[in-house]
């Protein structure tokens, strides 16, 4: 018994170490961290200078896995989005509504060019991101593998979604995964959970929301290991393209009702009732309280709109223009890479493979040669970390990043900043297939 009782308090201890080596937002959520996170990102961006491209490809951003009025845990309009596109030099978004009986999301959907943005409809459902080319009315009762199968028949793209609650998931033939979700970032982040139904956290939460709004919601961001390691494993047994998923909903945040004349009701962002609390305990709020009612708003406050959430991260996908069709051949190629843009603007950012005579783009497959040369820029000076089939291979300083193909293998690139003294990603690749070139016969 007593053997048994040290092992279970070692095992504790070393929970609790890696829950604090682990950065919790609630940590980041400081005065004097956020002035500092603010200041560093200030000093990058300052420092950004954007490399040309070769080739014939742009970089479009896109916000991919979005939710709007559609689905029943949004309230969002579309004009409101598309503002918050434009505001984060956003071109491409591509909405993932919930299932409903009330529209066909391929044929009510948003969709078409607004001021200039290019929206593409989708639905989330069976634990995939779905862009169809035809109805999906049809479909509802198949299974995730039946379902995705039907899908890419259409045309369409599928790609795995929430990996953190189907990490042992495998379904054949998707287009590609989320390597990112900002929602799932969120969700561990227990101790803020918690500190969020404090209402007498709320002024402390509100004061630093107003001061720092972007540095304040991407406090949550953490390296998004459990995501990576399945995603290598999928690209080991086929090409997937890497996306973000935003996971966007403007709904996290509280309204304050006067109850009575001694209560406030505390509701979430979609009016759903949290519970009630003396309003003595929150003197914050006597000064709105003049000429209120019953019923009549007090405050409101909002931690995710559409515009912060939008600029966190995004998928920049490389094409020869802006068009539906441009993106589908990005997206099938894996022309694309995932930059958490609250940092810096990631446009100019490179990863190709050169040979001889051919450039290969992300998402190529190639045959190993020995003059094969990996090649990778960014605008700015990075922490490289260079990753075959998964594993860790080289790392390097500065703007760019050159390596020869030692052997064959799934090549990506990761581009990490410090910023406040904590070092971060910034940019994910997808990767570069270099295959084994097959021996000659007898």
């Amino acid at each position: 018994m007593r053997v048994r009782n040290v092992v279970l308090a070692v095992v504790l201890c070393l929970c609790a170490l890696c829950d604090t080596c682990r950065a919790d937002a609630l940590v980041r959520l400081t005065e004097k961290k956020l002035q500092a996170v603010h200041q560093a990102v200030a000093a990058l961006r300052a420092q950004r200078q954007e490399p040309a491209r070769s080739g014939p490809l742009r970089d479009y951003r896109a916000v991919i896995h979005l939710h709007s009025a559609f689905s029943h845990d949004s309230r969002g309009t579309l004009p409101e989005i598309v503002a918050a596109a434009k505001a984060t030099d956003t071109r491409v978004l591509m909405f993932t509504e919930h299932p409903s009986d009330r529209y066909d999301p391929c044929r009510n959907g948003h969709q078409g060019f607004h001021d200039g943005v290019l929206v593409i409809p989708g639905v989330e459902t069976k634990g995939l991101l779905a862009f169809p080319t035809q109805s999906l009315r049809a479909l509802d009762a198949l299974s995730p593998q039946a379902y995705a199968d039907r899908i890419r028949e259409m045309h369409g793209l599928v790609f795995l979604s929430h990996l953190e609650e189907r990490l042992d998931w495998e379904i054949r033939g998707l287009t590609g995964t989320e390597i990112y979700n900002l929602h799932a970032d969120f969700k561990d982040e227990t101790k803020l959970t918690h500190a969020l139904r404090n209402p007498l956290w709320v002024p402390t939460l509100l004061e630093l929301f107003r001061k720092y709004p972007q540095e304040a919601m991407s406090a949550v961001q953490d390296y998004p290991a459990g995501y990576l390691r399945r995603w290598d494993q999928l690209c080991a047994t086929a090409p997937h393209t890497g996306v973000a998923a935003n996971d966007s909903h403007q709904n996290v945040g509280l309204a304050m009702r006067l109850a009575d004349g001694e209560n406030v009701r505390i509701e979430d962002a979609l009016g759903k009732r949290l519970l009630e609390v003396k309003l003595v305990l929150l003197p914050f709020l006597q000064p709105l309280r003049k000429g209120k009612k019953a019923g009549d708003l007090l405050l409101r406050f909002q931690l995710d709109p559409y515009e912060n959430s939008f600029r966190h991260v995004g998928t920049h996908l490389l094409m020869p223009e802006l068009s539906r069709s441009a993106v589908w051949g990005a997206l099938e190629a894996g022309r694309a890479f995932v930059a958490f843009d609250w940092l810096a603007d990631a446009t100019g950012f490179d990863f190709a493979a050169l040979g001889p005579s051919r450039r290969h783009e992300m998402g190529s497959q190639t045959p190993w040669s020995s003059d094969l040369k990996l090649h990778a820029q960014a605008p700015l000076a990075v922490h490289w970390k260079l990753i075959r089939n998964g594993t860790l291979t080289h790392e390097c300083e500065g703007r760019s990043l050159d390596m020869p193909v030692a052997e064959p293998g799934n090549y990506r690139v990761e581009a990490w900043l410090t910023v406040a003294g904590e070092p971060t990603v910034w940019i994910l690749s997808n990767p570069i297939y270099v295959q084994a070139v097959a021996k000659a016969g007898p």
